[in-house]
């Protein structure tokens, strides 16, 4: 606890701070536990994208957007026959009716 209530308390210990190239201190330890599910280290590089990577996500984007368009597209085309045999049908029950 510190003395001062308004200094923050220290940290108890220091963060292991691990170089690139380095995957663990002692490469025959044991951490992380190999329990049957995890199979060793795996790293997840991030980096900037380019131009080429940002042109094939508007190629893949368009291309989504465009097979969605198709869908939705073949979708009203498959409907408006649908409504208009039941358009038909009611004016002939109208008719009907009136007779």
């Amino acid at each position: 606890m510190p003395s001062n209530r308004d200094q923050p308390e220290r940290p108890r210990r220091e963060p292991e701070i691990i170089p690139p190239g380095n995957d663990w201190p002692n490469r025959d330890s044991r951490w992380p536990p190999n329990d049957g599910f995890r199979r060793g280290t795996h790293r997840i590089y991030v980096s900037r994208i380019g131009p080429l990577g940002f042109a094939l996500l508007l190629l893949i984007l368009a291309l989504f957007g465009g097979v969605f368009l198709l869908l939705l597209i073949g979708a009203a085309l498959i409907w408006f026959p649908v409504l208009l045999v039941l358009a038909l049908i009611a004016a002939i029950a109208g008719l009907i009716r009136r007779l």
